[in-house]
C-alpha cells in the first residue's frame, strides 16, 4: 500500500477521498481493516459477525466503478454495523441463543443506503440480549470489553459498535437508540454519535428478530464515528423516506459560531444526579463556551416537568419492549393514548424552550464506563455514583430528555475522569434540529473542546 494515510485514524470521508483520489484502492482499505480486525479484536470482542469474503468482492467492485469525481461520499470506506440491522445472509439475532441461526433475507433501508453511497460492510458488532442494556454481552457472542478499561463496559446496546470505532477497527458504524443506545456508548469510549430526530430514518430491517412490521415508537438507527463530519455525512445518506413522493427537508442549522450561541446545561435530573469527574466536565466546557462568547445558563425555569416526564417515557419504553413477551402486562389502547397524549404536550413544551435555546448540553450518563455487572435483575442493580447507590435504570433519564420527544442529540467526547476514562455529553436540539446538533458538536471540535 503506497499511501501514507494512517487507516487506523483516518475518518469515514478522509478515507473515501483517498480511494477517490487513487491514493488507495478500496480492496487496501478494505484489507487494512479487515487486519486490524484481526489484530485487535482477540482482546476486545467487538465484530462478532465477519463477512470478510463478501466484503473484497465487494471492494473490488467498487475499485472497477470508481471514477475520479465519483460522487458517492462512502466510496469505498470499510465499514460494521450492529448486529440489530439486517445484512442480507447475515444472522440478526439481537443477543437470543434461540436466532443464532436465523439469516436475514434482505438489507435494512440503511445497510442498502449505505451500500449505493459506496460503502463495504466487514460485518456485525456485538449488543446485549434484546438490545436492553447498558452492557453488551449476550450467549451468542459473549461479552464486549472497553477498550480503555476491560473490567468495564463498552456501554450498549451499541456496545460492540463504539468498542470498534475507538479501537480504530473501523471508522464508521450505524447504531440504534431506544434508551441511549447509540450515546452511553458513544460516551464511556470516546467517540462521538448521534441519535437522529424520531422518524426521519426508515426502521425497516431493524425489527426484533423474525418480524417486519411498523416502526417501533421511541426507536431510531443512526450514526456512530470519530468525527462530527462522518455523522452529519452519514445521516444524510440513511435519512430521509422510503415511500415515493415524500421527501425529506430538514432545516438548516441557523448557527455558525460559538459567540453569541445560546446554551442550557443541566447536570442533574430528579433524584438522578452525576458524578464529579462528570459535572467537572460539564464545568470546564461551560466555562470554555462562556471564554467564546456563548450565553450560557443552568435555568430549568421554564422545562417541561421533568419528573413526569420520565415516569411516562418509562411506561412508554416498557410497552414497547416487553411487547409480545410472554409475561408482559398489556395496556389498553386509551392508556396507550393517553402516553401519546403526554408526549405530544412534552414535545410542545420542548420546543417552546427551544424558541430562544439554540442547544441544551446534558450527561449521557451520570459516570463514566461502569463495571460489568452480572446481576440480570435490573430492580437489584444499583450504580454507584461518588460511591453511593442509585438504581441502576435510573440511567433512563438521561436518555429520556431527547427520546421521549423525538428531538435529535450528538454526542461528543468532551473530557476523561480521573481514571482515564472518556466523558461524552449530549447536545440536544429542538424538533428536528438535527443539522443544529450536529453543527454544535462540529464548532466544538473546531474550537478544540472534544477529546
Amino acid at each position: 500500500m503506497g499511501t501514507t494515510l494512517d487507516l487506523a485514524a483516518a475518518g469515514a470521508l478522509e478515507t473515501a477521498g483517498a480511494i477517490r483520489s487513487g491514493e488507495i484502492s478500496a480492496l487496501e482499505a478494505c484489507d487494512a481493516a479487515i487486519a486490524r480486525i484481526e489484530k485487535l479484536d482477540g482482546q476486545i470482542n467487538a465484530v462478532v459477525v465477519r463477512d470478510f469474503d463478501r466484503a473484497r468482492e465487494a471492494a473490488k467492485a467498487v475499485d472497477a466503478s470508481r471514477k475520479p469525481d465519483d460522487a458517492r461520499a462512502l466510496l469505498g470506506v470499510p465499514m460494521t454495523v450492529k448486529e440489530s440491522n439486517d445484512v442480507a445472509g447475515l444472522p440478526s439475532t439481537w443477543g437470543f441463543e434461540m436466532f443464532k441461526d436465523l439469516k436475514a433475507p434482505r438489507d435494512a433501508a440503511v445497510v442498502e443506503r449505505l451500500k449505493g453511497a459506496g460503502a463495504v460492510i466487514l460485518g456485525k458488532t456485538n449488543v446485549p440480549v434484546a438490545l436492553a442494556d447498558w452492557q453488551s454481552e449476550n450467549p451468542v457472542y459473549g461479552r464486549t470489553l472497553n477498550p480503555f478499561d476491560k473490567t468495564r463496559s463498552p456501554g450498549g446496546s451499541s456496545g460492540g459498535a463504539a468498542a470498534a470505532l475507538a479501537t480504530g477497527m473501523v471508522p464508521l458504524e450505524i447504531g440504534s437508540d431506544i434508551g441511549g443506545s447509540i450515546r452511553a456508548p458513544s460516551h464511556m469510549c470516546g467517540v462521538f454519535g448521534h441519535k437522529p430526530s424520531y422518524g426521519i430514518v426508515p426502521l425497516r430491517g431493524h425489527g426484533f428478530p423474525g418480524t417486519d412490521g411498523v416502526d417501533v415508537p421511541l426507536a431510531v438507527v443512526g450514526p456512530m464515528a470519530r468525527n462530527t463530519a462522518d455523522l452529519a455525512a452519514t445521516l444524510d445518506i440513511i435519512a430521509g423516506p422510503e415511500s415515493a413522493g415524500l421527501k425529506l427537508d430538514l432545516p438548516p442549522a441557523g448557527v455558525s459560531s460559538l459567540n453569541g450561541l445560546r446554551v442550557r446545561i443541566i447536570d442533574r435530573m430528579p433524584g438522578v444526579p452525576s458524578d464529579g469527574d462528570t459535572r467537572e466536565a460539564l464545568a470546564t466546557l461551560s466555562e470554555a463556551l462562556d471564554r467564546e462568547g456563548a450565553a450560557v445558563s443552568m435555568s430549568t425555569d421554564d422545562f417541561p416537568a421533568l419528573e413526569p416526564m420520565m415516569d411516562s417515557y418509562i411506561k412508554m419504553l416498557n410497552t414497547v419492549i416487553l411487547r409480545g413477551t410472554p409475561d408482559a402486562k398489556p395496556i389498553d389502547a386509551h392508556t396507550w393514548m393517553d402516553l401519546v397524549d403526554g408526549q405530544m404536550q412534552v414535545t410542545r413544551a420542548w420546543a417552546q424552550v427551544f424558541r430562544d435555546t439554540d442547544v441544551l448540553i446534558s450527561p449521557i450518563f451520570s459516570t463514566p464506563a461502569f463495571p460489568y455487572q452480572s446481576e440480570p435483575d435490573w430492580a437489584k442493580r444499583m450504580l454507584l455514583i461518588d460511591n453511593e447507590p442509585y438504581p441502576y435504570g435510573g440511567q433512563l433519564a438521561w436518555a429520556a430528555i431527547a427520546t421521549y420527544a423525538g428531538l435529535p442529540a450528538t454526542a461528543v467526547p468532551v473530557g476523561k475522569s480521573r481514571n482515564g476514562l472518556p466523558i461524552g455529553v449530549q447536545i440536544i436540539a429542538g424538533p428536528y434540529g438535527d443539522r443544529r446538533s450536529l453543527a454544535v458538536a462540529s464548532l466544538l471540535e473546531e474550537a478544540g473542546l472534544t477529546l
